[in-house]
């Protein structure tokens, strides 16, 4: 078997008693946690959720979100998490496109659950333990998967206006699992601080899983909060951690973390955007047992292509470090030709992690790919050590607290306004995001648009960090001569401006 439930049960008969996870103060040993996922799995096989059927959740961070991860595979069924961040129109829109059978939503998320799925609601009780879900549910047995069969479906935000469904099968899973524990040196004495969304790849996959995988532990933090992940680190000897920039930031900056013990810290992944030198050395100042390891990855390829190396952090700052031992990474023009060391161009990756493809859109697939090579659509070159250096980002995409926002989703919904003549989405800099949505706007003839209105206007179609921080007017846009809008001119100017 290679469902997710096997490992664990591997766990659970070796170590019965060993903490798998834990979460407000509650322990679940792999034994409890075994017995829960085959008891949820059998209260979606009396639902009527069979192998390759979808399952949504829109959940925050919980032992029940892992439960119900682990029940989906038990039964061979796909696990889609949604980010619990999107706006109702967002969470239809990728109901409905993936097919998913039921919708599985924290009662204080409610108001943001969509689709045309079945919702089921999950209180604050079941948020401990799914099996509260469904107490009368009599165990399943597991459905046998193969390496291709799809494990799960994770909606990006692409260049266009709607995001695009990912498709990561038990073999990218297993194969990341593999070089996630060779880079990192992971195994059954690591405690990993889950404090990002587990809707996430940071969070759920780099390491996340991998670290269960190998009879680990994983402290869930439900919010992200500097001090109570302090506390964790000190209070259960946590030795690692995913952070996403805003969230190194946020605990580098705590008025309270000289009161904390965080010895126990070996080291924790950052990434998203390319990390400062004084952010770097910050951390090692403050967490003078651990490193900070810069990485890059995907989604596409669930999470973690490159880790920087031990001991080289400064050596080689402004690096993303090396590829994992079964990834391939090489810089390609735009007609798809290799370039050589030092030349910038778009970052391809190739190997058994890679997505085959994006959820009913083989033209979208097509085009993400030179041949067997991802197209990232990132840009950056490899030294001639092979250490991959990020430089700009050949998408339209703005990277905020760590989430990926596609500009073309934002201007879809601003172009609704009957004051918009023409709209472009930039990010601009932010101390503590990273980036902000900038609109940039020519109104219609006659009319004025403020950014009250057009904040209220973004909010009841976007998520909350979607919409735009900052309004600026323009007569016009620079456009190139076949009219494409010059984003890049604008960002200089605006930069130049403030």
């Amino acid at each position: 078997m290679i469902n997710l439930s096997s490992f664990i049960a591997f766990h659970a008969r070796r170590t019965p008693d060993r903490c798998a996870l834990k979460y407000r103060g509650q322990e679940i040993s792999y034994a409890a946690f075994d017995q829960r996922i085959r008891m949820v799995s059998g209260w979606l096989a009396s639902r009527g959720i069979a192998p390759d059927d979808v399952i949504a959740v829109l959940m925050k961070n919980s032992p029940a979100f892992l439960d119900i991860a682990f029940a989906a595979s038990h039964i061979g069924a796909v696990f889609l998490p949604i980010n619990f961040r999107l706006a109702s129109d967002e969470v239809a829109y990728i109901v409905e496109n993936s097919g998913a059978r039921v919708l599985i939503a924290d009662e204080e998320l409610g108001s943001n659950a969509a689709g045309p799925a079945p919702i089921v609601p999950v209180d604050e009780a079941a948020q401990s333990n799914a099996t509260r879900l469904a107490p009368d549910a009599k165990p399943a047995a597991a459905v046998r998967r193969l390496p291709s069969d799809l494990m799960r479906l994770m909606y990006t935000s692409g260049t266009t206006d709607r995001p695009k469904g990912v498709m990561l099968t038990y073999e990218n899973f297993y194969w990341k699992s593999a070089d996630h524990v060779l880079a990192l040196g992971l195994n059954r004495d690591t405690r990993l601080l889950v404090a990002g969304p587990l809707y996430h790849v940071g969070a759920l996959d780099l390491p996340g899983i991998a670290v269960l995988w190998q009879g680990g532990m994983l402290s869930i933090q439900r919010d992200f909060d500097a001090g109570q992940c302090l506390a964790a680190i000190e209070a259960d000897g946590l030795d690692a951690a995913w952070l996403a920039p805003v969230m190194t930031t946020s605990i580098l900056t705590c008025p309270d973390r000289g009161r904390y013990d965080v010895s126990s810290l070996r080291w924790a992944i950052g990434g998203g955007e390319k990390t400062p030198e004084a952010r770097i050395r910050a951390f090692s100042q403050y967490f003078t047992n651990a490193r900070y390891i810069d990485a890059y990855g995907l989604t596409e390829t669930v999470g973690g292509d490159t880790f920087m190396e031990p001991g080289l952090e400064i050596t080689k700052i402004g690096s993303t470090g090396r590829p994992v031992a079964h990834v391939e990474i090489e810089i390609r023009d735009d007609s798809g030709n290799r370039l050589g060391p030092g030349e910038n161009g778009e970052i391809c990756l190739r190997g058994p992690k890679v997505t085959p493809g994006y959820w009913k859109d083989p033209e979208k697939t097509a085009a993400a790919f030179f041949g067997d090579w991802f197209r990232s659509g990132d840009v950056g070159y490899l030294d001639e050590d092979g250490f991959l250096y990020l430089t700009d980002r050949k998408k339209d995409m703005i990277i905020s607290g760590g989430e990926n926002i596609a500009s073309s989703e934002i201007e879809r919904v601003i172009y609704e306004m009957p004051q918009v003549r023409e709209v472009a989405v930039i990010g601009m800099p932010d101390e503590r995001w990273g980036e902000k949505p900038v609109a940039v706007v020519v109104v219609a003839d006659g009319t004025v648009l403020q950014l009250p209105e057009l904040t209220e206007h973004c909010r009841k179609r976007l998520a909350a960090f979607k919409v735009p921080k900052q309004l600026v007017i323009r007569d016009q846009l620079p456009r190139n001569p076949s009219g494409k809008v010059l984003k890049r001119v604008l960002r200089a100017e605006l930069e130049i401006n403030t």
